[in-house]
């Protein structure tokens, strides 16, 4: 499942990862705590899972 970000629109895709730091493969729910997305720097608690 693919996820967005609510205050930028970043989509992560589990199935690219998030390169160097996340290798493909990595579900969002197994992304560390302290992860943030790489466009805004949102945290976590501002992504929706994309259906």
């Amino acid at each position: 499942m693919k996820w967005r970000c609510q205050v930028c629109g970043y989509i992560y895709d589990p199935e690219e990862g998030n390169p160097p730091d996340i290798p493909p493969g990595i579900e969002f729910e197994g992304l560390p705590e302290d992860w943030v997305c790489p466009t805004c720097g949102a945290d976590k608690s501002y992504f929706e899972p994309l259906r």
